[in-house]
């Protein structure tokens, strides 16, 4: 962080700011100050890679940063700003409106004409800034007043101004792995400077599972239960404060599951629990619905999907998919949760674990398409309605053969008008019991075939 004073530095505030960091938060003491301790994130910024050359080069674009909460777009930018030598402001889109934006462009364009310094403006949550005020941004990253930096736990490309996004390159953060949370475990434990290296912690074993999986691969929420168990746990004899997994959960805030039903996270686990269940993989499908359930989703909108997926994929090859489907969705309704997920884990389960056939999703798509694109092709007389008086002047019915009328259910005759009479839509898969279906029907189509030659000779 840079202060200036005409030109000198401003020993005033570099003392608030040592006073600042002192009394600050662990999370905030621990933050990485090199590229090299940033931890987690090596695809991106590791040695090699093209983030990296470009922010060692200070050839840096505006960026986007998106990812969960505790991936380290905040410390990256920092770390940017320090690489780079840039100025370095920061706004919250949440508290700061068009003016501030203006004050610190203007900040930063007088920076860059008396100082010749260039600026890297930090905006937190900038999918939070209206289209307005992300348009004010335009005019001035297009040109190069400031290199921006946004943080956003949302997908850019959804949350954000197209025009913006466009003038930006998206990088997305991944949420800390345990090898990495385990890494800025280790530094904080060690860290006699930012750290609790003076306090001569031992963490057991157990105790450091419980924190690193109940951190969610957040680093911030791993620190600040560290620090929390760690302060209040009172030294034993020998002066050592041993963190055991008691202590861990008794520090650590309520288990965050990332999954809010308005964002992109729903999608996202929506469409992997629908992937799991078509890919007939039920011990996906159940870690996704527990995922949706955890994080609040409504029952009745899991159930919905359920039944779609039973007739789209499931079809034929297990008729009972669509009925236990329904039933599902009905029972759902009616008990409510908790029960309900005992229900939808049935269900799930029992869909997954089925044949797949998507045969009839096929078949009126295709009959939808064909539709569509031609013009309608007259119904067979003997198939038209005629229940009414004067059908049969009209020739309506007159030479329809009843199925039942035959021993077999079945009689040779055309259904499809003339046009279209080779037209096949619905084409059963050998698999589970549509299987049995294309044996029958395939019978069927053979003896229409032979009757038919055998008419023609």
């Amino acid at each position: 962080m840079q202060f200036r004073n005409g030109g000198n530095v401003d020993f005033f505030s570099m003392k608030r700011e040592q006073d600042r960091k002192k009394n600050a938060p662990l999370a905030d003491r621990m933050r990485p100050q090199t590229l090299d301790e940033v931890v987690g994130q090596e695809n991106l910024i590791g040695p090699g890679r093209p983030l990296r050359r470009l922010i060692e080069a200070d050839r840096l674009p505006s960026l986007l940063l998106f990812g969960p909460p505790g991936s380290g777009k905040t410390t990256l930018a920092e770390v940017i700003a320090k690489t780079t030598k840039r100025a370095f402001q920061r706004l919250s889109a949440v508290t700061s409106g068009v003016k501030e934006l203006r004050d610190v462009i203007g900040e930063a364009q007088d920076a860059l004409a008396y100082d010749g310094v260039r600026t890297i403006l930090f905006i937190d949550e900038i999918h939070r800034f209206n289209k307005a005020q992300q348009d004010a941004l335009l005019p001035h990253v297009e040109d190069g007043s400031v290199t921006l930096i946004g943080a956003t736990t949302e997908n850019p490309f959804i949350a954000v101004n197209k025009a913006l996004v466009s003038r930006c390159q998206v990088v997305e953060l991944k949420a800390l792995s345990v090898e990495a949370l385990d890494m800025v475990l280790d530094r904080a434990l060690h860290d006699e400077t930012g750290g609790l290296g003076g306090f001569a912690v031992q963490l057991t074993d157990e105790a450091r599972g419980v924190l690193v999986a109940s951190s969610v691969g957040d680093a911030r929420v791993l620190l600040n239960s560290l620090e929390v168990a760690v302060l209040s746990t009172p030294a034993d004899a020998d002066g050592t404060v041993v963190i055991d997994r008691a202590a861990i959960e008794a520090s650590m805030q309520q288990k965050i599951i990332r999954y809010d039903p308005n964002d992109e996270e729903h999608y996202n686990t929506i469409s992997a629990f629908i992937k799991s269940v078509r890919g007939s993989d039920p011990d996906a499908a159940i870690y996704y619905l527990a995922r949706m359930l955890a994080g609040g989703e409504d029952p009745l909108f899991i159930a919905r999907r359920l039944v779609i997926l039973a007739s789209e994929d499931i079809g034929n090859a297990e008729p009972l998919a669509l009925i236990h489907a329904a039933s599902c969705y009905q029972a759902v309704s009616q008990v409510g949760m908790p029960e309900a997920r005992i229900i939808l884990a049935q269900t799930t389960t029992f869909l997954a674990s089925s044949p797949k056939s998507n045969a009839s999703y096929l078949a009126i798509d295709e009959a939808l398409a064909y539709v569509r694109s031609h013009p309608p092709a007259d119904i067979p007389a003997y198939l038209k309605d005629a229940h009414y008086s004067g059908a049969a002047a009209l020739g309506r019915g007159i030479g329809y053969r009843y199925p039942h009328d035959a021993p077999t259910g079945y009689v040779l005759q055309k259904y499809l008008p003339d046009e279209i009479m080779d037209v096949c839509f619905y084409r059963p898969k050998t698999l589970g019991r549509e299987a049995k279906l294309k044996e029958y029907l395939d019978g069927l189509r053979t003896s229409a075939s032979d009757e038919t030659a055998e008419k023609e000779e």
